[in-house]
């Protein structure tokens, strides 16, 4: 008996979107190293506002992408979801591109706001790996997945502290909007989704359907998307200010060391992601997301007292193990909670929470860092954190399969 499509080819596209997760996040991270001295290029000289406009124009993307990603999810269960990736990187693309030509501070926050509104490549490929890989190799594909999107966290801001001193920071732009249009031309032509259910003849419109509704327990689904904005949350407040925290550690060669310290969450969590998720598939989602949590929310406190940039670095590196446990195990715990008609719907709103963290993570971030010092912004992302997973301790469904 031949196999259905979205078999024979869920392996197909789980390497087509790991390929675009990684090119589109490169370019999306490209800016965090050089952010504060290109806010300060387009206009802003105080040293406090300069943190506050770059927790803005950075956490301004993912304010719009929050905003779209349950339509995003929602189309995409409909009309298909190759269809919404080669959107997101067309869009984004162009969006990148034209941050390059911004002239002030208002225009690179509208810009910002255009790349999320129209961009959202990595949030696709999740929903797409999640509905199509079998349930029992859920946590593998998604680990993987979650590998290649941190190696593009890690390989990004590298780029960009790299890039930015010998072509200038326009030109990074530029290289980073052709970086993306790579991956558009990959799902265009590489990504073989499987044919959408043509409907019968003569039948009416199908009934809308509440989503909520489908679902028997909804508290998993809920707290998921808690943790999924905390998550965000906890690696977005800090990077944004990683910077200017290095200045005040009297670092030598403040982008590229900022390049690196960004980077080694990412690493880290690249080198845990699928081999957490494997064995999350093993023992339960649940379990490894509480203790991911609390191992993070620990290693954020060392983080305030650093003397140092390879102290900041190491811990950095150590917290990103346990987060990369998070987005696998968030989306696993989504997908066997939920009914095949609406993952695409749940997860979607299961992004926007997590954009909402990257909004309000370098909000946050920026103004209690400009206000009230760095060591106060690791200290009440670890107190977020740390609540977080007590409340999953506590609240675990009982009748939760032990899969998820």
């Amino acid at each position: 008996m031949q196999a259905p499509p979205t078999e024979v080819n869920w392996q197909r596209n789980l390497a087509v979107c790991v390929f675009g997760a990684f090119t589109t996040i490169i370019a999306m991270t490209l800016l965090l190293p050089f952010l504060p001295l290109y806010v300060e290029q387009l206009g802003v000289s105080d040293p406090a506002a300069i943190v506050q406009w770059s927790g803005v124009a950075f956490g301004a993307t993912f304010l719009t992408a929050a905003l779209t990603a349950p339509l995003w999810g929602r189309l995409g269960d409909r009309y298909g979801r190759k269809l919404m990736l080669i959107r997101a990187s067309l869009g984004m693309a162009i969006a990148m591109s034209l941050i390059g030509l911004a002239e002030n501070i208002y225009q690179l926050v509208g810009l910002r706001l255009l790349a999320g509104l129209l961009g959202g490549y990595a949030s696709g490929a999740t929903i797409l790996v999640a509905t199509q890989t079998p349930k029992a190799r859920s946590g593998w594909a998604l680990g993987i997945l979650a590998s290649g999107i941190m190696a593009g966290n890690l390989t990004g801001p590298i780029l960009g502290g790299l890039l930015a001193p010998l072509v200038g920071i326009r030109t990074t732009f530029f290289m980073a909007g052709g970086l993306i249009f790579v991956a558009f031309l990959a799902t265009l032509f590489l990504m073989k989704e499987a044919p959408r259910p043509k409907p019968t003849v003569g039948a009416g419109k199908p009934a809308a359907v509440n989503a909520w509704s489908l679902i028997p327990d909804k508290r998993p689904v809920m707290i998921m998307f808690v943790v999924a904005g905390l998550m965000m949350f906890s690696i977005m407040s800090i990077e944004p200010i990683i910077t200017v925290y290095l200045m005040q550690l009297h670092t030598q060669d403040v982008t590229l060391m900022a390049g690196v310290v960004m980077s080694a969450t990412a690493l880290a969590s690249m080198l845990s992601a699928s081999r957490v998720g494997k064995l999350a598939d093993r023992i339960g989602h649940w379990k490894v997301v509480t203790v991911c949590m609390s191992a993070a929310a620990l290693l954020l406190i060392p983080q305030a007292f650093v003397t140092n940039e390879w102290q900041l670095a190491g811990l950095r590196f150590l917290m990103g193990l346990a987060l990369g446990g998070l987005m696998p195990g968030i989306a696993a715990i989504i997908r066997h909670s939920v009914p095949d008609k609406v993952a695409g719907h749940m997860l979607g709103y299961s992004t926007s929470c997590q954009y909402i963290g990257q909004v309000l993570g370098p909000l946050t971030g920026g103004f209690v860092g400009g206000h009230f010092g760095m060591p106060a912004v690791f200290i009440i992302t670890c107190v977020l954190m740390a609540g977080c997973a007590a409340a999953m301790l506590v609240m675990r469904p009982q009748n939760l399969d032990e899969t998820a």
